[in-house]
């Protein structure tokens, strides 16, 4: 998976997370509010049907009352008729039943009368009577159970309130059917689950939104990025290709200049021995003279090309390493300039790569070509090279004027080597800072301690 695949997952997850986690909540207490809304207005209209049928169970006995008080041989009978005719609605009536579960009024169910429904029991096992009845003998009360509804003849839910008739051996009831609320509750039921799943859909639709615009953002910024990197990488190919060139360049004035020139004189001076050899109009000792001069300019090409050699390759940065080659270019820099270095090395330094002892060696050698050409009024330099476990750092610092280094780095003929430095740093994930001022100038060069 490419880098900015993972930039963009690491946006989007935690995203999706956060939201998922909030559509959970969500859900969760839309859930147990739905259940407690549902609750608290099945239990508000349960207690105002019951608070109605205890005024309607009131109501039925106030209508029989004289007769109730009275001990005429047909009181019950006319009570019975009385109940029989009071009704509200299309299916509220009143029912009697005797304390033994014989039904002796039922203006729904006729069929019912004279019959003895002690052990009637509903489809859940409830025995329906024998509630009743117990409720009336606690004083009355209200009773949930199963009844076939008049209107529809189905077996619904209903709510009976019954009190009883003591003088008369009666348990006198009336009752709704819950039917009705049923629905509304189912309703509520739905509307809640509507509302829940139209807020998911809402969440669901934010993470949507938002993680098509993280994706969007991400890729917009990988594709500047990406221009960036391009147009870096432009110019550092541009500065290497022109680094190259201007190696290419020193390196053929080094030859024509420097060796060209001494293999030629050298030439001349053995081809003039030999052509007083020859002549034999000279002494052997005048020949020898033009031989020696032939030698010793020998030495002096034989010293040149070791130092283009040590220029483009120092031999010891791989025979002896990387202090070894350091030490030997403190050296060389002190017989050029007279300048003195103060060198210190400390850590553990073996387990950098080729390329990063490379680096570091032309960092140190551009710096102190630098001072050599560059710096004035310096009497002293000092290199520092440390390790620790993490990092190797190389500081080298001189005590002379300084210089202006925003205006070199940013002068478009100027500050190469500056570059260059960097650049090959930036090679092995190091670094590179400068500091100058009237006290002196400190280069500073950073890379990791291994392998990248």
């Amino acid at each position: 998976m490419k880098l900015r695949h993972k930039f963009i997952l690491l946006a989007v997850i935690p995203l999706l997370l956060s939201l998922a986690g909030m559509a959970v909540t969500v859900l969760y207490h839309a859930t147990a509010l739905a259940k407690q809304q549902r609750l608290t207005v099945e239990q508000a209209y349960l207690h105002s049907k019951e608070a109605e049928l205890n005024h309607y169970v009131n109501l039925g006995k106030a209508a029989i009352g004289q007769l109730y008080d009275s001990n005429a041989p047909q009181a019950q009978d006319d009570a019975k008729r009385i109940l029989k005719a009071l009704e509200f609605g299309k299916d509220g009536y009143f029912y009697i039943y005797d304390m033994q579960g014989q039904n002796l009024m039922h203006p729904r169910q006729p069929e019912l009368v004279g019959r003895n429904l002690w052990d009637l029991a509903d489809s859940d096992g409830n025995y329906t009577i024998r509630n009743l009845i117990s409720a009336a003998r606690q004083g009355g009360g209200p009773v949930r159970y199963l009844w076939k509804k008049p209107s529809t003849d189905q077996m619904v839910p209903k709510l009976g309130y019954v009190i009883p008739l003591e003088k008369w051996g009666w348990m006198l009831g009336t009752g709704i059917y819950l039917d009705d609320v049923e629905e509304a509750l189912h309703k509520i039921d739905v509307q809640v689950e509507k509302n829940i799943h139209t807020t998911l859909l809402a969440i669901a639709a934010i993470a949507l939104f938002f993680s098509i615009l993280a994706t969007l953002f991400g890729l917009a910024i990988n594709i500047n990025e990406s221009r960036v990197a391009e147009a870096k990488l432009k110019v550092l190919t541009h500065s290497v290709v022109r680094s190259q060139e201007d190696e290419r360049a020193r390196l053929s004035r080094d030859l024509h200049d420097g060796l060209s020139q001494l293999l030629v004189s050298t030439k001349l001076q053995v081809e003039s021995g030999i052509a007083k050899i020859k002549a034999g109009t000279s002494t052997g000792q005048t020949a020898e003279v033009s031989l020696e001069r032939a030698v010793s300019q020998l030495n002096e090409a034989l010293g040149e090309v070791r130092r283009i050699s040590h220029d483009l390759r120092p031999a010891l940065l791989d025979d002896l390493g990387l202090i070894a080659a350091f030490e030997h270019l403190c050296e060389e820099f002190e017989n050029a300039t007279g300048l003195p270095v103060q060198c210190h090395f400390s850590g553990d330094m073996q387990n950098l790569s080729e390329i990063s002892n490379t680096s570091l060696f032309r960092v140190a050698q551009e710096a102190l070509t630098n001072i050599h050409k560059h710096a004035q009024k310096v009497n002293s330099v000092e290199m520092e090279l440390t390790a620790d476990k993490h990092y190797v750092r190389l500081k080298i610092a001189d005590n002379g004027n300084g210089f202006d280094l925003q205006g070199i780095t940013n002068h478009p003929k100027r500050g190469i080597g500056i570059s260059n430095m960097r650049e090959r740093l930036a090679t092995v994930g190091g670094q590179l800072s400068i500091e100058s001022d009237t006290t002196g100038t400190r280069v500073i060069a950073q890379i990791p301690n291994g392998d990248l």
